[in-house]
């Protein structure tokens, strides 16, 4: 059976909870940048090497600090180049046919991802600000993976090892199946007002 918290532990695990703090900044940072990178997963499975409050405080605060330097460096990437005229329209066209058109989007992107890739929506839309972006983006990173991190704990405490391991990776995957229906279903209607 494949096991992404073995895999994680025996690359990152030698270097203790540094090394776990440091993926899970890099899979925060990825994520923002490049690619998905499950990294509700990847919080959980960092969570499990000591389930405690002061862990989960220090995961918390490298999330933070991961979204941050992932939305910054696309952003100021994006305000450095000259983004085609056609790709900007395609974007502020997108944005638009949302209920929410500005930069509170970040906030409800944590729960249904609607934008990919926000330092560069941050940079392309008119009227949206970085500082008012940051603060949507870091609220609802704090919001949702606090609500990841309190159940986890949770399951920790009323379950033992095994278990609580069990149902902690259920509920993430549960919750992360549900961002993506809802995601995938408000992308749905919006193709279908835009037709």
């Amino acid at each position: 059976m494949f096991d992404v918290g073995e895999i994680v532990y025996s690359i990152f695990g030698p270097y203790g909870a540094a090394g776990l703090l440091l993926c899970v900044m890099i899979i925060f940072i990825i994520d923002a940048l490049i690619m998905p990178t499950l990294p509700e997963l990847f919080t959980v499975i960092a969570y499990m090497y000591n389930p405690s409050p002061e862990w989960a405080l220090m995961i918390m605060a490298t999330i933070l600090l991961g979204e941050f330097i992932g939305m910054t460096s696309l952003y100021l990437v994006i305000e450095r180049i000259t983004v085609p005229k056609k790709i900007q329209s395609i974007a502020t066209r997108y944005v638009n046919f949302l209920i929410i058109g500005d930069e509170k989007l970040l906030l409800v992107n944590r729960f249904a991802p609607m934008i990919p890739f926000a330092g560069a929506f941050v940079s392309m839309m008119d009227g949206w600000t970085y500082p008012r972006a940051l603060k949507f983006l870091l609220t609802g990173a704090f919001i949702k993976y606090g609500i990841i991190l309190l159940m986890s704990g949770f399951f920790f405490r009323i379950f033992s090892g095994p278990e609580a391991q069990m149902y902690t990776l259920a509920f993430v995957a549960v919750f992360i199946i549900i961002s993506l229906v809802y995601g995938g279903l408000r992308q749905s209607k919006i193709r279908k007002t835009s037709l």
